[in-house]
């Protein structure tokens, strides 16, 4: 498969996602290639909602052994982490004549690796692709923890302990916290277990184990049905709520014209495959973000931090 002219970058879809990827990214008409998750687009990076890694600097390199290989990419840099997308068995013993890097789950709460991690795929029998710079300090942008199997009430607690160690934010003890339309509770007890102290709101109630938590005052009701102006200041705001992105958007835009909440973090669930439309209103908050985490389904995250 033939590469597109240099300059240019790779980006790795989630899992299941290309054809999302490969939307944002332009589709046919930016020149794209794609290779099982991997798409390479020609010119300089753009900002990408979907892309779990992004190869900045893609580097094409003719190799004429294993060995060579694995000594040019040493001569690069220290830690690279294979995505195989073809000649898997030599770019398997590639990868093992370089420095381990470990792919144990990241304990909750524990710093992320800060020695840089490049990426590299065999594109064929004698061609490597690598990048000594990326946008993930973890292989490919997957996210695994040491998962609690005991406390929260199902495995939605991960998208907030993601979010929280991608961006290397947390709650403190102390701040407040609202999360709505809480139930089961997942969200509010990893804000709680940071030391915050969490007003629950939701129609059904929560998890007994997470309602008796001393951190946790739930109330019921409805998220969307909360008045802003009734709350006072709050530090964080989250919503993993299941509704349309419109009316997402216009609880958040609530939210952020009075100023009175610092740090927003929210899922938005798409619809269909026409849902570019409902991201832009999204897009155009100043000093937001969107992204796709390991454990988002058909959704994005949007994040804004420091409001007031």
């Amino acid at each position: 498969m033939q590469l597109p002219k240099q300059p240019f970058t790779a980006y790795l879809a989630p899992r299941g996602f290309v054809s999302d990827l490969v939307r944002e990214l332009g589709g046919k008409r930016a020149g794209l290639v794609v290779r099982d998750r991997l798409v390479l687009r020609p010119g300089e990076p753009v900002e990408s909602a979907w892309a779990h890694n992004v190869w900045f600097d893609p580097q094409v390199i003719t190799i004429s052994s294993i060995k060579d290989a694995a000594r040019q990419l040493k001569a690069i840099q220290r830690n690279w982490s294979l995505y195989s997308v073809d000649n898997h068995r030599r770019a398997k013993l590639i990868q093992e004549q370089l420095p381990h890097v470990s792919a144990k789950p990241i304990p909750f709460g524990s710093p992320l690796p800060d020695s840089p991690l490049g990426s590299w795929t065999l594109w064929s029998h004698d061609t490597v692709i690598a990048s000594p710079t990326c946008s993930s300090p973890v292989s490919d942008g997957e996210y695994y923890f040491v998962e609690n199997k005991t406390d929260p009430p199902n495995r939605a607690y991960l998208k907030l302990w993601e979010t929280f160690t991608r961006l290397n934010r947390f709650p403190r003890p102390g701040e407040l916290c609202l999360d709505l339309g809480s139930s089961p509770g997942g969200w509010s007890w990893v804000a709680a277990e940071c030391g915050a102290y969490v007003f629950s709101i939701d129609k059904a109630p929560l998890d007994g184990r997470i309602d008796r938590h001393p951190r946790i005052q739930h109330c019921i009701g409805s998220g969307f049905g909360l008045d802003p102006r009734h709350c006072g200041t709050i530090d964080w705001l989250f919503s993993d709520m299941a509704c349309y992105p419109e009316r997402l958007y216009n609880l958040v835009t609530r939210w952020l014209e009075l100023g009175r909440c610092r740090n927003f973090v929210c899922t938005v669930k798409l619809q269909g495959e026409e849902y570019a439309k409902d991201l832009e209103p999204f897009m155009a908050i100043p000093g937001s973000r969107l992204m796709h985490l390991s454990h988002n389904k058909h959704e994005l995250t949007w994040v804004l931090f420091d409001t007031i």
